[in-house]
């Protein structure tokens, strides 16, 4: 039997893939970067599946990043080779076409963090602390440095990835780089609130929104508005527009198509 570092778990319209390597940390590796692929897949697949939720085992680590010991394994090539699976993991959990939300049960560190920020939501215990500290140990948080430049720009992300330090949930959430914090024990609720939430949407008009919004995100402001405004266009041709608009005429709630 396969050894399964990532589980999956289905239930009410939520895939909940969970890094399964307590004992590790949670760290990231080679087998737990393929089965989070594999996991997405079936996530994307399956037409029950509403929103996916990210998180760790235990209640120490979201994920403390890369798995060190085996950063030699493979040789140079095949080493690099799993740095960039690694990182089309971020760009596909970024651009994924249904919500994600990440679970932050605990330590959310380097390529954990990177994870994270991937995530288009993510709520996380107060018990957390989040950093790259790579540096302490001669490596540089290469990857994940692109996506703290765009959550937290250029001196509090060089501040992070120069000096490795952590900083608190409370912190964290002040950045931008969590939506919310909460007591441990009202984390799973805080988490079910927010799928539940996302869940009651249109799929199909989170999906196009969500792209809009990656691609605008990098644009010129002037290129930006024009492409945004193309966006609303298809956008307002969607069925899911037209029963939306009804419904709130008619004071009812809308019955999504997904399409």
């Amino acid at each position: 039997m396969e050894d399964r570092q990532v589980q999956y778990q289905a239930e009410g319209g939520r895939a909940l893939l969970t890094i399964d390597r307590e004992k590790a940390r949670n760290s990231l590796s080679p087998e737990v970067i393929s089965q989070l692929h594999e996991c997405l897949s079936r996530a994307e697949a399956d037409q029950e599946i509403r929103v996916v939720v990210l998180t760790g085992a235990g209640e120490k680590a979201f994920s403390a990043g890369g798995d060190l010991s085996g950063m030699s394994a493979d040789g140079f090539l095949g080493g690099h080779e799993g740095r960039r699976r690694y990182g089309a993991l971020l760009l596909r959990l970024q651009s994924f076409p249904k919500p994600t939300v990440a679970r932050v049960n605990g330590h959310a560190l380097a390529g954990g963090l990177g994870l994270l920020l991937c995530c288009d939501l993510a709520v996380a215990a107060d018990r957390a602390e989040f950093g790259t500290p790579e540096i302490d140990v001669g490596l540089f948080p290469m990857m994940v440095m692109a996506l703290l430049v765009r959550h937290l720009g250029r001196k509090r992300a060089l501040e992070l990835v120069m000096t490795g330090e952590r900083i608190c949930a409370e912190r964290a959430r002040e950045w931008g780089l969590i939506n919310r914090v909460v007591p441990a024990a009202e984390l799973d609720g805080a988490v079910a609130a927010l799928v539940e939430k996302l869940a009651q949407k249109s799929r199909a008009v989170l999906g196009l929104g969500k792209r809009a919004f990656l691609t605008a995100e990098d644009l010129p402001l002037e290129q930006a508005i024009e492409f945004l405004a193309s966006q609303l266009s298809l956008n307002v041709c969607a069925e899911d527009a037209a029963e939306g608009v009804t419904a709130f005429l008619e004071k009812r709630k809308p019955r999504w198509n997904d399409r």
